[in-house]
C-alpha cells in the first residue's frame, strides 16, 4: 500500500472528541499496584491515565513491555496519558481529530466503574486503527453509559506503527526465542494481565473478562483468541468488522509474500536507517512518520511462539481460546474506505471477463453474487464480504461447531446526514450505537440524529453488549429475542431496529471460504487482492471441494 493509504488508514478508526463536561467528585480506589485518586461522576468512578506497563524506549526500543511497577501514597488519575506515536489524521476525514501529547510511555489504561460495584463483568476495548492510530482515550469509547449498565468498563493504549510491529532480524537475534515484532499485541496481553490482578478493586470480576474491539481492534481480539499467552485471561470475545486476512510469517514466505524479518529490513532502509542501533537513535515520531510515507502496514507476524500459526489454520484446529463470541459486520463497511478498492473496469463486459479469467469455475458464483449491472455496489459488496463478512460469520461458526454460543450482527443502519455522504452504515458506524455515545463522535462524523428512533437503536445494542458482556447471552428488554446462530444461522440485522434473521447473504461464506481454502493450498496470501485484482485461482483442492 502507498503511504497516502496507509495515512488514510491511519484516521479510519481514530475517533474522540473532547469529553462532554460533568460534575467530578474526588474517588480513591486501593489497587494491589497502589492508590488511585479518580473521580466520581453521576454515579460512576472514573479513573484514567493508569500506566499497566513500561514501553521500553532508546536503546531498549522494541522490547516485550515491562509490567507497570507499583507505587507508594497516591497516583492521580484524573487525566487521561499521552497516546502512542502515530501519524495525524488525515485531514477531512469522517475520522479525524486532533491528537493530544504523544509519547513512547504510553502504555496506559482507563477504568470506568459503577460506583459499589462488586463482582460485575469487565469490558476491555482494544481500539482500532489498522495497528497505526487510535487510543483507548477517543471519547466515543467513553465507558460512562456501560457502566451504568452494570460493566466495569477498561480502555487501553499500545503501540502502533513501526514501534508496535516492527520485526528485524536484529531484534530477534537479542530475543531468548529468537523472535520480534508483535509488540502491540504483547502490550494488549500485559494489560489483561494488569486487569487480571487489578480489577477486582474496581468491583469487576477477574474470571468474567470480555474483550471487544473494532476493524484493527477486532483484529487484536482475534490474534489475542489464538495468543497462548492470552488464554485464560478473558471469558467471551466481541468482534465488530474483523479481517482475518493472512499475515506475514517471521521467516520465509510460503505465501509469496516477504517475511516479517525481510519487511523491517527493507524498512529500516527505506527510512534511513541502516541497522538496530541508528533505528533506535532515531526520534520516534520522525521515525513514526517516514515509516508511514513509505508505505509500510503494520501487522501481526507468525513467530510460532506469541503467535504459533495463521489464525485461520488455528481455528480450524481447534487451538483458539474456547470462549462465546459476538461478531458481525456493517453494510457499508467500504463506502468510507474506498481507497481499499481497484480501480474500477470501464465496462460490464470487461468486469465480467476479469472474473471469469480469474475465478474459473467459481465465475458462475461469484457474477451471481456480485453482478456487472451495478459495478459500484459490487465492488464495494466483495471487499465487505471478502474482508469483513466471511470473517464473522467464520468466527461464530467456528465457535458454535467447538460447541460455544456465539451470535452474529448485520449493522445496516443510516440516517440523513450519513445519506447524503453516500455513507450507509459505514465502517465502525455502530461503535456509538454499542457504546451509547452518539452525542461523541468526531468533527466531520456524519452528525447523528437526536431523536427517539437513534437512541432507541441505541439502547437496544448498548443493552445486547451488555447482557453478553455479563452472561455471554445477548438479551435487551424491551427489543427482540437473538438466537444464537446455531444450526438456522440466526443472525441479528441492526435496521432502524433490531431484526431478527436466519441465512444471512445465502452462498456468501461458502464462496469466500472456497477462495481461501484454494489460496491456502496453493500458498497463495488471502487479503486485499480480490475480485478483478485477484491472481488466478487454482482448481479446488480436495478438501475446498
Amino acid at each position: 500500500m502507498t503511504g497516502r493509504i496507509l495515512l488514510a488508514l491511519a484516521g479510519a478508526v481514530s475517533l474522540s472528541l473532547p469529553a462532554i463536561a460533568c460534575a467530578r467528585t474526588p474517588a480513591q480506589v486501593d489497587t494491589p499496584a497502589g492508590t488511585l485518586q479518580g473521580t466520581s461522576e453521576a454515579g460512576i468512578t472514573v479513573f484514567r491515565g493508569i500506566p499497566y506497563a513500561e514501553a521500553p524506549t532508546g536503546e531498549r526500543r522494541w522490547q516485550a513491555p515491562v509490567p507497570a511497577t507499583d507505587w507508594e501514597g497516591v497516583r492521580d488519575a484524573t487525566a487521561f496519558g499521552p497516546v502512542c506515536h502515530q501519524p495525524p489524521s488525515r485531514p477531512g476525514s469522517i475520522y479525524a481529530e486532533e491528537r493530544a501529547e504523544m509519547s513512547e510511555d504510553c502504555l496506559s489504561l482507563n477504568v470506568w466503574a459503577p460506583e459499589n460495584a462488586e463482582n460485575a463483568p469487565v469490558f476491555v476495548w482494544i481500539h482500532g486503527g489498522s495497528l497505526i492510530g487510535g487510543a483507548g482515550s477517543d471519547s466515543m469509547y467513553d465507558g460512562a453509559r456501560l457502566a451504568a449498565e452494570g460493566l466495569v468498563v477498561v480502555t487501553i493504549n499500545y503501540r502502533v506503527g513501526i514501534l508496535g510491529f516492527l520485526a528485524h532480524p536484529e531484534l530477534s537475534a537479542e530475543s531468548p526465542d529468537n523472535i520480534s515484532g508483535n509488540y502491540g499485541l504483547l502490550d494488549q496481553i500485559e494489560a489483561l494481565r494488569w486487569v487480571n490482578r487489578n480489577i477486582a478493586a474496581f468491583g469487576g470480576d477477574p474470571a468474567n473478562v470480555t474483550i471487544a474491539g473494532e476493524s484493527a481492534g477486532a483484529l487484536s481480539v482475534m490474534y489475542l483468541m489464538g495468543a497462548p499467552a492470552a488464554h485464560g485471561l478473558f471469558a467471551r470475545a466481541i468482534a465488530q468488522s474483523g479481517y482475518m486476512v493472512s499475515a506475514h510469517t517471521l521467516r520465509g514466505n510460503p505465501h509469496g509474500v516477504p517475511s516479517a524479518e525481510e519487511m523491517g529490513v527493507w524498512l529500516a532502509g527505506q527510512t534511513g536507517h541502516e541497522n538496530l542501533a541508528a533505528l533506535r537513535a532515531a526520534d520516534p515520531q520522525d521515525l513514526t512518520m517516514a515509516s508511514a510515507m513509505t508505505g509500510y502496514f503494520p501487522f501481526p507476524a507468525i513467530d510460532g511462539h506469541v503467535l504459533p500459526d495463521q489464525l485461520v489454520d488455528q481455528f480450524d484446529r481447534g487451538e483458539q481460546a474456547q470462549v462465546p463470541i459476538l461478531a458481525g459486520f456493517n453494510e457499508g463497511e467500504i463506502r468510507s474506505l474506498r481507497f481499499l478498492l481497484p480501480e474500477a473496469p470501464e465496462t460490464g463486459e470487461t468486469y465480467t471477463a476479469e472474473i471469469e479469467a480469474r475465478y474459473g469455475e467459481l465465475a458462475p458464483a461469484f457474477l451471481e453474487l456480485y453482478p456487472a449491472g451495478d459495478l459500484e455496489e459490487s465492488l464495494l459488496a466483495i471487499t465487505r464480504d471478502a474482508m469483513y463478512g466471511w470473517t464473522a460469520m467464520r468466527l461464530v461458526r467456528s465457535q458454535n461447531a467447538a460447541g460455544h454460543a456465539s451470535y452474529l450482527y448485520y449493522f445496516n443502519h443510516s440516517y440523513p446526514a450519513a445519506d447524503e455522504m453516500d455513507l450507509h452504515a459505514f465502517h465502525a458506524a455502530e461503535i456509538p450505537y454499542a457504546f451509547g455515545t452518539l452525542d461523541r463522535t468526531p468533527p466531520y462524523w456524519p452528525a447523528i440524529p437526536e431523536t427517539a428512533r437513534e437512541t432507541a437503536l441505541s439502547d437496544a445494542m448498548v443493552g445486547y453488549w451488555v447482557s453478553f458482556a455479563r452472561d455471554g447471552v445477548p438479551v435487551a428488554e424491551g427489543f427482540p429475542a437473538w438466537s444464537a446462530y446455531g444450526d438456522t444461522q440466526a443472525y441479528m440485522e441492526f435496521a432502524g431496529e433490531p431484526r431478527p434473521g436466519a441465512g444471512l447473504m445465502p452462498g456468501m461464506f461458502e464462496l469466500h471460504e472456497d477462495v481461501v481454502c484454494r489460496r491456502r493450498a496453493a500458498g497463495i496470501a488471502w487479503n486485499w487482492n480480490i475480485g478483478i485484482i485477484s491472481p488466478p485461482l487454482p482448481a479446488g483442492a480436495p478438501e475446498c471441494r
